[in-house]
């Protein structure tokens, strides 16, 4: 009885020792289901230390934090307890479902994977304050609106949605935003008037507090369905410049830039339907304030040739989204189908211009053909009224041509015209052409044989001149350095020039000008160096120091102009430095 009671209790160590030494390995996220402005915190554990941890590639993320390891190491009771975890902070990227995949690990020769974990990316939602720091001073001084100028329209009636950034003086950002989610509008005929490369900066307000803004895009809507609608918000990714508690020895603030995703948040439009009241018979939903033409381009002609009517329909409206009446002729004019044209421009205030349906009309016969009045109906949201437009009746006189005249057929069932013919229905063709020979010149001894011939050698003293300035060209040192350096100055400061006139775009413009050149020449990312490590770098490529410094103080100056005001003088001389120090790196550096 002992001896089974000892094997009973050996097994129960034997099994507690194998579970407690058994490998654990995995993945948790802060939450499965988040906002696409939000973070996702993901950790991956493991109970024994290992080698080779290779995180995921986090599709469908930033990672704007990590990797952040911590080990914890403890014995209660006698019993070890070990833990160790790599922690990531990530940023949705594109709404929806994402998977983020497997994390391998080496824990005594053996590879052990984590299991892939789903999560739910929703619209923006609001983030609660998360106390001062960077994060939540950048969330409190950047904000992005949705201006509606209508949020009860009719239906086909223009709204327009403009998106405003409010930065306050308290940070500052670049124009290096991109978009993350951009609005599908459902429902909706839209049309955007995109300002990103034209930013004009506005002094207003939010919040009664003073704010700048710039007006990002402008978005023309036609809603195509009654009811409450839904305008999904806009949602960027937006570096912000915070200045920090520290200075430098300068007694310049230190600034921290951190990424936030900033949405416009989500609007609802009710719309209204059209009246029946007064609605006219025809109307074929043309909504805005119209006018309406039928012309000719001529009213007397002969038979068998053309003229052109054109059904023409101007002004401000939804004129991309209704067709022109069409023209009823009598059955002697042989009608072509009609040719559509759109002279149409899309404004803040919608869509201004006209559309015009062109028909070619051929007459058969003589005589004299009347165009009945066509109309054309609308509702002018401003009246709330429909309105109604008669063209003038005009006729067509054909005055010379076949006269058409009614025979009666044998056959009951069917009634047949009998055409006249003139003689004159094929006056048009002329039988004799009057082809008169074109005189033969042999090309022997010809002009054009001498020119062709002598051409070549009056080109030589051409040749020896090029050849002897190009010569002189080469032979000029200094004058192949000023063109290098403007060479290379036009190619990597073409932007921080257009911007000369306006100091606060001009440095914007240089710094990221100087950090694409080390990026071309040392193929890295530059901008998220410190300065010391770039004058390392181009030191260690046999830059000589005081073109390094100068480079530097370059730099420097670019984030000095961002707090203080710089005179165009400074700016042109920091233009002048900065084609020169360029020069000067590209032909030093190995």
């Amino acid at each position: 009885m002992k001896t089974k009671y000892f094997l009973f209790l050996l097994t129960f160590v034997l099994c507690s020792i194998a579970a407690t030494a058994q490998v654990q390995f995995d993945a948790k996220v802060s939450k499965r289901t988040l906002g696409i402005n939000e973070r996702l915190r993901i950790d991956f554990e493991m109970n024994q230390d290992g080698d080779n941890f290779r995180p995921p590639n986090f599709e469908g993320f930033r990672v704007v934090g990590g990797p952040n390891q911590s080990v914890s190491n403890s014995w209660i009771n006698g019993k070890r307890s070990f833990s160790k975890t790599y922690s990531y902070f990530l940023s949705p990227q594109t709404r929806g479902k994402v998977t983020i995949a497997q994390a391998t690990i080496e824990i005594e020769g053996e590879t052990y994977k984590t299991l892939p974990i789903e999560v739910n990316i929703t619209e923006a939602v609001s983030v609660p304050k998360d106390g001062n720091n960077a994060e939540y001073v950048a969330s409190e001084n950047v904000h992005l609106v949705a201006e509606v100028s209508d949020a009860n329209p009719f239906l086909n009636e223009a709204i327009t949605v403009t998106y405003k950034l409010y930065v306050s003086h308290d940070v500052s950002i670049t124009s290096q935003w991109r978009e993350i989610d951009t609005p599908k509008y459902a429902d909706f005929w839209s049309q955007n008037i995109d300002n990103k490369n034209n930013f004009k900066v506005y002094e207003g307000k939010y919040n009664g507090e003073d704010y700048r803004y710039v007006v990002l895009r402008t978005t023309v809507l036609y809603p195509q369905k009654t009811g409450k609608l839904d305008i999904e918000p806009l949602t960027l990714d937006i570096p912000i410049d915070v200045q920090g508690n520290r200075r430098d020895i300068f007694g310049r603030r230190s600034i921290e830039r951190v990424n936030k995703t900033i949405s416009a948040g989500n609007r609802t439009i009710d719309v209204k339907p059209l009246p029946l009241e007064g609605k006219p018979d025809g109307f074929n939903g043309a909504v805005g304030d119209f006018a309406f033409d039928v012309k000719t381009n001529k009213t007397t002609l002969n038979a068998n040739e053309s003229l052109q009517l054109d059904v023409q329909v101007s002004g401000k409206g939804n004129l991309k989204l209704f067709t022109a009446p069409s023209v009823k002729l009598p059955n002697t004019l042989e009608v072509y189908e009609p040719e559509h044209s759109e002279s149409v421009n899309t404004t803040i205030g919608g869509m201004q211009g006209s559309i015009t349906d062109s028909y070619t009309i051929v007459p058969q016969f003589k005589g004299t053909y009347p165009v009945n009045p066509i109309t054309f109906s609308f509702f002018d949201p401003k009246t709330e009224k429909y309105r109604t437009i008669t063209s003038k009746e005009f006729t067509i006189e054909v005055e010379n041509g076949p006269i058409s005249a009614a025979t009666t057929s044998t056959n009951e069932n069917n009634a047949k015209k009998r055409v006249v013919l003139s003689k004159d229905n094929f006056k048009y063709i002329k039988l004799d052409a009057n082809l008169k020979p074109i005189a033969q010149q042999e090309f022997f001894q010809s002009p054009l044989f001498w020119s062709l011939l002598g051409g070549p050698f009056l080109l030589i003293p051409l040749f020896i001149l090029a050849g002897k300035k190009r010569k002189q060209r080469l032979n000029d040192v200094e004058g192949n350095k000023l063109r290098r350096a403007n060479k290379l100055a036009k190619r990597y400061l073409s932007e921080a020039k257009r911007n000369i006139s306006n100091p606060v775009a001009f440095y914007e413009s240089l710094e990221r000008s100087l950090h694409n050149y080390l990026k071309a020449k040392l193929n890295i990312e530059t901008s998220e160096m410190e300065k010391s490590g770039i004058s390392k770098m181009l030191l260690e490529r046999n830059v000589e120091a005081p073109v390094v410094e100068n480079f530097i103080d370059l730099l420097k100056n670019c984030e000095f102009a961002r707090y203080a005001s710089t005179s165009t003088a400074s700016v042109q001389q920091d233009y002048n430095k900065a084609a020169e120090v360029i020069s000067t790196i590209d032909k030093q550096i190995q």
